[in-house]
């Protein structure tokens, strides 16, 4: 039997749907599949996304998963892998690329949570980031600057601020991942965030937000009022 899609319906055909309609229209495993273009020799690349979607849980995990975990697949070796990180990296670049073009939008934190998560992606150990803006809130560079264990990360003050000083930053977002827990600020979290904006309100730099990053959603700290308004104004 012959698993090909070019034996679909053209109207069932993902790529031509998606032409036709617009990427939207499609489901996760349909997108997939157009990146994967090809199946094996018992599924078509429709049915192979639809068994790592299964098996992963969703398209993020599939992303994440090692050489080793997607080689279990028949179809997929070590070509598709690096596809699928190559189409990682891309969405990660050009979401950074539109960061860096536009100011940030302080009513919203959308756009920087979304640049957060990619950079987030797939990190197993806690790591303590800082991303550097100019006067007007555009991105001039993100860096990680410090990494712990699964739970835990000790930082720098001072070396954070000497970094936010090289970059001619006049503002900065502060970021940490929990790998394996929920999104919430500690009471040390919140402790150390009011000592970094204590620090940089010193040095007429203004820290925006501390954002929390994990597998099961995300945190602002200035959503929540936990950063001084006159501080990120």
């Amino acid at each position: 039997m012959n698993f090909s899609i070019k034996n679909w319906p053209e109207q069932e055909r993902p790529r031509e749907r998606l032409l036709r309609q617009g990427p939207q229209s499609l489901s996760d495993a349909e997108l997939l599949a157009i990146f994967l273009r090809s199946g094996s020799q018992q599924h078509s690349a429709v049915e192979l996304a639809r068994l790592l979607i299964q098996h992963f849980g969703s398209l993020s995990p599939i992303l994440d998963a090692q050489l080793e975990e997607i080689s279990q697949f028949h179809g997929m070796g070590p070509t598709k892998y690096a596809q699928l990180m190559a189409v990682k990296e891309l969405g990660k670049r050009y979401i950074g690329q539109q960061f860096s073009q536009s100011p940030l939008q302080l009513d919203s934190s959308a756009q920087l949570l979304s640049f957060l998560r990619f950079e987030f992606l797939a990190e197993t150990q806690e790591i303590f980031a800082v991303l550097c803006l100019d006067a007007h809130l555009r991105k001039i560079h993100f860096k990680k600057l410090f990494f712990g264990s699964i739970s835990s990360c000790e930082i720098s003050i001072n070396q954070l601020l000497r970094y936010a000083i090289q970059q001619h930053a006049s503002a900065v977002v502060i970021a940490h991942n929990h790998p394996f827990g929920k999104p919430q600020p500690s009471p040390a979290d919140i402790q150390l965030t009011q000592h970094i904006q204590h620090a940089c309100s010193l040095l007429e730099i203004r820290l925006i937000d501390h954002c929390i990053i994990s597998a099961e959603g995300s945190f602002s700290f200035a959503e929540h009022g936990l950063i001084s308004p006159k501080n990120s104004t």
